[in-house]
């Protein structure tokens, strides 16, 4: 079942969209679950909710799948402005957007010390960091590895899925060649093979993120979606792949 309630997020000055994915026995039992937070929480579950017609049909995947979680959906804000600055967690300069003042540090402070506690003391949880992931696609994408690696006390784990990174790869080198990481860690990256025209200038930075996230002791994943485009139906394929490395 998915509930959808509104959250405040004093960073952004108003509330935020949870899409809340409980197992459809959650009810009916006293079992807890592990959790699994996202970005764009609108586009997960339900073609009907998503931005382009088109979700993740993680609802579909998760009721038949052996391993029972609580995911947390976070929706973004719907001016596209407002969620590039929510979701980058440094200032950069992009090709796309120029100068963003990024406001994704805020945004997770958010996720740590008021959302999380929350979904934890309301709902039937695991709240170890063992028991604790993050993903999220292109920017969220790039959220999920700043998670992993500045918020890797309560993160154990992250999927990483075509992370729009490449203006912030400086700082991601310096964070993971700086970070000090827990060794059961583990990051699941993907990118399409027909994402970008300079698909081999994405994929060496790919390579480059997994291997410093290695030295650190991560175990990592990387998949190259043959075929696969910046988009939520290239993005389902991947789910199998993702949930299995950071579950099982």
């Amino acid at each position: 079942m998915v509930n959808k309630f509104d959250y405040y997020n004093p960073a952004a000055g108003e509330n935020r969209r949870i899409h809340l994915y409980l197992p459809d026995n959650y009810y009916q039992t006293d079992e807890r679950y592990a959790v699994l937070y996202m970005f764009d929480g609108h586009n997960l579950f339900f073609d009907g909710d998503a931005t382009f017609g088109k979700s993740l049909g993680l609802k579909e995947f998760l009721d038949g799948w052996w391993k029972k979680l609580i995911v947390v959906g976070i929706e973004c804000a719907h001016d596209d402005w407002t969620r590039v600055k929510e979701y980058c967690p440094y200032d950069i300069e992009s090709r796309i957007y120029g100068h963003i003042p990024g406001r994704g540090h805020q945004t997770f402070e958010w996720i740590a010390n008021d959302l999380k506690p929350y979904i934890d003391g309301n709902y039937r949880t695991y709240p170890q960091r063992e028991a604790t992931a993050i993903a999220g696609y292109s920017m969220g994408g790039m959220m999920a590895m700043y998670g992993i690696t500045k918020f890797n006390h309560i993160f154990s784990k992250a999927a990483v899925i075509s992370a729009a990174f490449q203006p912030a790869m400086h700082y991601f080198r310096n964070d993971i060649a700086n970070g000090t990481f827990n060794t059961d860690s583990r990051m699941f990256l993907s990118w399409g093979s027909n994402e970008l025209n300079d698909e081999w200038d994405l994929e060496n930075r790919i390579r480059e993120i997994e291997w410093l996230a290695q030295q650190k002791g991560f175990s990592t994943y990387l998949l190259r979606n043959e075929g696969g485009n910046h988009n939520e139906a290239s993005w389902q394929y991947e789910v199998p792949h993702w949930m299995k490395f950071l579950w099982e």
